[in-house]
């Protein structure tokens, strides 16, 4: 395939991809996966809060219900945070989930530019409880949630491309990563605490691709990955600029002082949903992402302290 049609190629498989995530999506509530072994006993695991302040793509009661559902189900407090990030409002939790936040701008407007969707102090306030021993799980999708996570992200080292992203150019549907190929990297993580919590596989859903110095890389994208640097979410073009963002990453955790930090380019991957009008599943329900949703219990075990 010329350069040209594989481009063409590209552009058609986004499309389409796009088209499905911004259809209409519901949460899959019977979805509910087997925790053989939960972390903690009902309701007293850590709390968890999982930020409804910033025009979130993601909430608790909306597309992360079943995420929330399934933390509950492992022990966790969950919560939906309406609060503006401060020393305060973080004081009681342990994990912060931000997931798809977005400035006022973007909130109905999918358009460049794509302001930050945190205020310097919110910043400077999330940095601070992380070296002081918070964790953060912080997921930015494909444009326009990697330019409205770009301040936070940074204030961490890490650097978001703020478009589309594509592992196997040319290929529709979901990308999956594996420990054959070595694109889902052999960590505590996909170990788990014993061979029974063992992830051979996880798949995501488009998404956004992100580099980070000194990371543990999770979800290596391959040497032929590239990110649509489009000015609309969801509008394609041959023209449209592509950056090559081979052995990238979509998913990497590290050490911030005391605490804790996960970034992932992809929201989808920890959802659980019905997308479009034949209701597709489209998450840790997919067929293709069966290991899914194991790889979040383990991830959120690190994240608080279980895995070391």
């Amino acid at each position: 395939m010329n350069q040209r049609l594989q481009l063409y190629s590209i552009v058609i498989a986004l499309a389409l991809c796009s088209l499905t995530i911004r259809a209409q999506q519901v949460a899959d509530t019977e979805y509910k996966p087997p925790i053989t072994k939960p972390a903690y006993a009902q309701g007293k695991g850590p709390l968890v809060l999982l930020d409804e302040a910033h025009h979130n793509f993601h909430t608790a009661t909306g597309r992360y219900q079943t995420f929330a559902e399934l933390l509950r189900r492992d022990g966790y407090v969950v919560q939906g945070l309406t609060a503006k990030f401060s020393k305060e409002s973080l004081k009681d939790a342990k994990i912060l989930v931000i997931a798809n936040a977005l400035n006022e701008r973007n909130a109905t407007n999918w358009t460049l530019p794509t302001p930050s969707a945190f205020t310097d102090e919110e910043v400077t306030a999330v940095r601070d409880w992380v070296h002081q021993g918070g964790a953060l799980l912080l997921i930015a999708d494909h444009m326009p949630f990697p330019g409205a996570a770009e301040k936070l992200g940074a204030a961490f080292g890490i650097k978001f491309t703020n478009g589309y992203v594509r592992n196997q150019p040319g290929q529709g549907g979901p990308d999956v990563f594996q420990r054959t190929d070595n694109s889902l990297r052999d960590h505590p993580i996909t170990k788990g605490r014993d061979a029974t919590e063992k992830v051979d596989a996880v798949a995501t859903f488009t998404g956004s691709a992100f580099q980070i110095p000194n990371a543990e890389p999770l979800l290596v994208l391959n040497t032929k990955a590239v990110s649509l640097l489009t000015s609309t979410a969801g509008q394609f073009a041959p023209e449209t600029p592509r950056e090559p963002v081979g052995g990238w990453l979509q998913g990497a955790v590290c050490k911030a002082g005391q605490g804790r930090v996960a970034v992932f380019g992809e929201a989808a991957m920890f959802s659980a949903q019905l997308a479009g009008p034949n209701r597709n599943p489209m998450g840790m329900n997919a067929p293709v992402a069966k290991q899914n949703y194991q790889f979040l219990l383990n991830l959120m075990h690190w994240l608080s302290g279980i895995l070391k």
